[in-house]
């Protein structure tokens, strides 16, 4: 057999295929795990997650997802089960919100704790429950309908 002017027998072929194969089932491409999250609306959406780290409770915003794209907020394999989201819809005004209160602020922000937000300068913003069922990724999608407040 000849490649680009190398001349390799059957056997030759044959032992590359296979040692080709073994560094694959020994180092196998892994599948990407993330907490993405989808905007099927025709806006622009601002984007605060909150989650468990530690013993802590984190809040961090804000994510901008471009309408009908998907973006990972959180890469890798999850560490938490629960996680909260307050969404805003910039272009109409609506959101998409909870009866789970956590701190925001209106810049871009990460927050230990979710108590006192008005007293450390925050606001107090309600989030809703995603519950992965302790999966190693999970995807989000907003949708016009499930939105709240919306100007339209």
């Amino acid at each position: 057999m000849n490649l680009g002017g190398i001349s390799l027998s059957f056997l030759q072929v044959f032992a590359i295929v296979i040692v080709s194969l073994k560094m694959i089932l020994v180092n196998p491409i892994t599948a990407k795990a993330d907490f993405r999250m989808c905007n099927d609306t025709k806006s622009l959406v601002g984007i605060a997650l909150g989650f468990r780290e530690k013993e802590k409770w984190i809040t961090e915003g804000w994510w901008q997802i471009p309408s009908e794209t998907c973006s990972s907020l959180i890469e890798g394999n999850l560490s938490s089960r629960f996680f909260y989201i307050y969404a805003e819809d910039a272009d109409h005004g609506g959101q998409w919100r909870g009866d789970i209160f956590m701190c925001t602020d209106d810049r871009e922000f990460r927050i230990t704790g979710t108590q006192e937000c008005f007293t450390r300068g925050y606001q107090k913003t309600g989030f809703f429950e995603v519950d992965t069922g302790d999966k190693g990724s999970w995807m989000v999608r907003l949708t016009e309908s499930g939105q709240t407040g919306s100007s339209k």
